[in-house]
């Protein structure tokens, strides 16, 4: 196959910008770290397929960190407990939970790179 006949992927960039804050993911099992500028919890239907995509993490849904598209960066199994969740204004900044076989923190935090550039 040619590079002119190869296939192409749409790619979705949305999130895929500078922030002042990201979200941290970390799997307290062995310590692997993960950052997405947006995350968002996909629920699945009774056969097991996708049903829609949600804001807050609820037991039976799937964490999925941007970019929103073949290229994601991480995805969780569906979660089967909530440990404990934390709110800013209303909004979440902080979770941590359990999957059948991980247990995850996921939170909000400042950007490191966005001072990295000023020094």
């Amino acid at each position: 196959m040619s590079k002119l006949d190869r296939p192409t992927f749409g790619v979705d960039l949305e999130g895929a910008h500078s922030a002042d804050y990201i979200w941290k993911l970390h799997r307290v099992d062995d310590g692997l770290v993960r950052t997405s500028y947006e995350v968002t919890w996909i629920e699945w239907d009774e056969t097991g397929k996708f049903k829609q995509r949600n804001d807050e993490p609820v037991v039976g849904r799937s964490l999925l960190m941007s970019p929103f598209n073949i290229f994601f960066t991480w995805q969780t199994t569906p979660v089967k407990e909530i440990i404990h969740t934390e709110l800013k204004d209303d909004k979440l900044i902080s979770v941590k939970f359990k999957t059948s076989n991980s247990t995850y923190e996921l939170e909000y935090v400042p950007n490191p790179h966005i001072n990295e550039n000023e020094n």
